[in-house]
């Protein structure tokens, strides 16, 4: 018992550290931020953790979690639903993989943002252009993620399907997939961090809801210590997500492991 009490106090130690030089450092920017008091004062460390306290309380900021948590996800599960049978077919078929992947590598390098006004054009003002951003954003990790998993299969899996006489379809369902989903969930929770990145400008587009609407507001009414606060949030969410995906990811690979 007290050698395991030991293990994790030499465990937590170490990212207390790095919250106090966190910490240290806001305080030391808060005061170089501004000639004004009243601004540094907004800024500094004490003020934003205690607006961030009276949000919680007073279930304001709640609705905001909510709506960019609910944003996040549906554009995640459309990711899914479009980036994985692209990268199937990017892994499967190499005339595909020609004809397609120039095309592909270019949308992929252009930056989301970038597609704000067409998408304010064609969709209007409201969700249906911040999902949209935030799926483009996010099906690129899944896809190649998993075309890189197709291409990393054995050859020897798809040769014994073929000798057993299985039909495209279920090759796929039980060879393919199962072999790459470790590829998969590794492309996931790449699309959940960049997801989240893009997620706090997107909603900034025309909503009023949201994370991203919720630092715009605070800063059009000058509210910094609750700019500050809505920071803190979306720095502690967006941890969470990646840490939920990680642990998805490693409870997957034990299963595999075990199986």
């Amino acid at each position: 018992m007290m050698q395991g009490g030991k293990r994790w106090a030499a465990r937590l130690a170490w990212p207390l550290l790095g919250m106090a030089i966190t910490l240290a450092l806001w305080a030391l920017a808060a005061r170089h931020i501004s000639d004004v008091e009243a601004i540094r004062s907004a800024f500094a460390p004490q003020a934003g953790l205690k607006a961030l306290v009276q949000l919680l309380g007073s279930g304001e900021l709640w609705p905001h979690i909510c709506m960019s948590l609910e944003r996040i996800a549906i554009a995640l599960a459309l990711a899914l639903a479009i980036g994985v049978p692209l990268g199937l077919c990017l892994g499967l078929s190499p005339l595909f993989a020609r004809i397609s992947g120039p095309t592909f590598q270019f949308l992929r390098m252009v930056s989301p943002l970038s597609w704000m006004p067409l998408a304010v054009m064609a969709l209007g003002v409201g969700e249906a252009p911040v999902i949209f951003l935030l799926a483009f954003a996010t099906v690129w990790p899944i896809m190649l993620n998993t075309a890189a998993g197709v291409a990393a299969l054995d050859p020897a899996w798809m040769r014994l399907a073929h000798s057993l006489s299985a039909t495209r379809w279920e090759t796929i369902a039980r060879v393919v997939l199962p072999g790459c989903i470790s590829h998969i969930l590794t492309g996931f929770r790449l699309a959940v961090g960049i997801g989240w990145i893009v997620l706090v400008p997107a909603e900034m587009l025309g909503v009023s809801s949201g994370m991203g609407y919720f630092v715009l507001d605070t800063r059009d009414r000058l509210a910094y210590d609750e700019l500050m606060a809505g920071i803190v949030v979306i720095g502690c969410l967006g941890f969470v997500l990646d840490w939920l995906a990680r642990a998805i990811s490693s409870r997957w690979m034990q299963r595999g492991q075990q199986g």
